[in-house]
């Protein structure tokens, strides 16, 4: 398979690197880009959640029969990019631990109250967004030791407010597209609280799709990697 696999909030796309080696050990083509916004000289200030979406276009036109995946913010991003590509592109959509929005909604409107107020309150002072290493410690890497999560931390970028607050312009749902989808649940992942969970709030969304779960939080291309490989070629194969 032809996998691409799109970073969330905060990250790049060298964060994929070590489950991409595992896949690429499998046999599959992987490419793990860094979308506008998160890239080295970039002024995350300025980006717009069109501008993050474009770059990842920009990645897939010269590819085809690609197995799309977007983590946590990333959904965002593969959602737009499916809805401007032309029809056979796109083999199947992955949307690990990720955000699925439907015409005119943005991230902030699939988070909860305090995530809102948290990110507007950083947007206002900066333009962007980051994640302070309590919520990172006990939410986004719940399993994992301090050490790890510190070293995370500070592999972390400044990440476009306007990415996560813009609302998404698609011609039809996500339960519309014309390819599979698939969701793929981490088990522990309490980065969305229970009262706002990932599955099935979000991946209901897709429509018609396949379910593949997996123990971990939300991070686990780090505290897990082989298995979430594993997981990850059982979501894209046919």
């Amino acid at each position: 398979m032809k996998f691409v696999l799109v970073h969330g909030a905060a990250h790049t796309g060298a964060h994929f690197e070590k489950v991409a080696d595992l896949l690429r050990g499998a046999g599959h083509q992987v490419t793990c880009p860094t979308l506008a916004g998160n890239r080295a000289g970039d002024n995350p200030a300025e980006i717009t959640l069109a501008d993050a979406i474009d770059s990842l276009v920009d990645v897939l036109a010269d590819m085809d029969d690609v197995v799309l995946l977007g983590h946590s913010w990333g959904g965002m991003a593969i959602t737009g990019a499916y809805d401007k590509l032309p029809a056979g592109k796109i083999r199947r959509l992955i949307y690990y631990s990720a955000f699925v929005p439907n015409p005119g909604e943005s991230l902030l409107d699939m988070v909860p109250p305090h995530y809102v107020a948290m990110f507007d309150e950083m947007g206002a002072a900066t333009g962007t967004v980051g994640f302070p290493l309590p919520i990172l410690r006990e939410a986004f890497m719940n399993d994992a030791d301090l050490a790890t999560v510190e070293k995370h931390m500070a592999d972390l970028v400044p990440h476009p407010y306007r990415t996560m607050a813009d609302k998404i312009v698609l011609s039809k749902s996500p339960a519309e597209f014309d390819c599979g989808k698939s969701y793929l649940h981490m088990q522990q992942d309490i980065a969305l609280p229970a009262s706002y969970p990932w599955h099935p709030r979000l991946s209901e969304k897709l429509g018609l799709y396949r379910l593949v779960s997996m123990p971990g939080s939300h991070s686990t291309f780090l505290t897990n990697p082989e298995l979430l490989a594993e997981k990850i070629i059982e979501a894209g194969r046919d």
